[in-house]
């Protein structure tokens, strides 16, 4: 009888591989990203946790900035840290008993302000523009001359027609002026809908400096980097034992003439 060429396939194992999948250095690397993607991952959270607030603006007086319903995320911050131009929240009891109110700060304690100038805020004697009302809208308040004593804010809303803010409490004892240590918080971001930072109030800049912005960016990046880290170190296991997979499938071996 003439030779013949066979081929023989090689037996495959009954059970399940208990050998390590991927590479030695591949494995470090995974445990690595994923242990420092949980780190940053809660740690982001739990910094987000301590600063910020969330609050739900329940009126329509800080539009366009804020609508009704908006959830915004505020730092909490001492009220002597307040800049003009800062949304701030608060609570007064000669304003709102037991709630939390949102507004928009436009004269600290030493400042006089007055409306309207040339359709203007005027603060110290200075026309504000404030690119953050609606349409850039002038403004059509009357407000006397107030001078804010020392340890107290005046605070407007972004929708002046409808905002019962410090305009609307002159008649008060403090002439609609809020204390600094009634101040709880500083809105950074409107989060939902997703507007995002709020624009920096720059036609107060004239005036003083403006406030830094809180952290809430890093924050956000440590989350984001946090997740991706452990997404992608936990796929390193799977994705290694599909490529191996391929490549250890089937494989034949001559066996020679016979």
């Amino acid at each position: 009888m003439g030779g013949e060429s066979t081929t023989r396939t090689a037996p495959r194992s009954g059970g399940k591989s208990t050998s390590p999948v991927g590479t030695k250095a591949g494995q470090r690397l995974s445990g690595t990203a994923v242990a420092l993607g949980i780190v940053l991952f809660l740690g982001g959270f739990g910094w987000g946790a301590l600063v910020y607030r969330p609050y739900t603006v329940p009126t329509t007086s800080m539009t366009p900035t804020i609508d009704a319903g908006d959830r915004v995320l505020a730092q909490r911050v001492d009220g002597s840290e307040v800049h003009r131009g800062d949304v701030v929240v608060f609570t007064d009891k000669t304003w709102v008993t037991n709630a939390p109110v949102v507004k928009r700060v436009v004269a600290v304690g030493g400042d006089t302000v007055s409306c309207c100038t040339g359709g203007k805020l005027t603060v110290n004697g200075k026309q504000i523009d404030e690119g953050y009302l609606k349409g850039g809208a002038v403004e059509d308040k009357t407000i006397p001359t107030v001078k804010v004593p020392k340890g107290r804010l005046f605070l407007l809303g972004d929708e002046r027609q409808g905002s019962l803010d410090s305009s609307a409490h002159l008649t008060d004892a403090a002439q609609g002026t809020v204390a600094e240590s009634a101040v709880t918080a500083r809105v950074d971001a409107v989060v939902w809908p997703m507007k995002g930072m709020l624009a920096r109030p720059t036609g107060f800049e004239t005036l003083g400096a403006l406030s830094t912005p809180g952290p809430l960016r890093v924050i956000v990046t440590l989350i984001v980097v946090g997740a991706v880290l452990v997404l992608g170190g936990g796929a390193y296991g799977p994705i290694a034992k599909r490529l191996g997979g391929r490549r250890s499938r089937t494989r034949t071996e001559p066996v020679g003439a016979r």
